[in-house]
């Protein structure tokens, strides 16, 4: 599995805007779909809120897809 990394300079991202910035969806709202499907993941937990909170270190996982994302820390 491929990994990508996920850099922010706030103290979080939530799921909806990392999987929209990195392509996997075009609009918010599409993250309900993966949540009803349960295939979208947070450390290894499927996730159940739309707005869910991603930081620094957290691993994010969407089932079919064939990579990971990892929240860093953007670099000044």
């Amino acid at each position: 599995m491929k990994q990508q990394t996920v850099p922010i300079h706030t103290e979080y991202i939530q799921i909806d805007q990392l999987l929209k910035l990195k392509g996997v969806i075009e609009t918010g709202g599409q993250v309900k779909g993966l949540i009803d499907d349960q295939v979208l993941t947070l450390n290894g937990t499927i996730v159940t809120e739309k707005r869910k909170k991603c930081r620094v270190g957290d691993v994010i996982g969407v089932e079919g897809l064939d990579v990971e994302f990892i929240v860093t820390k953007e670099e000044a």
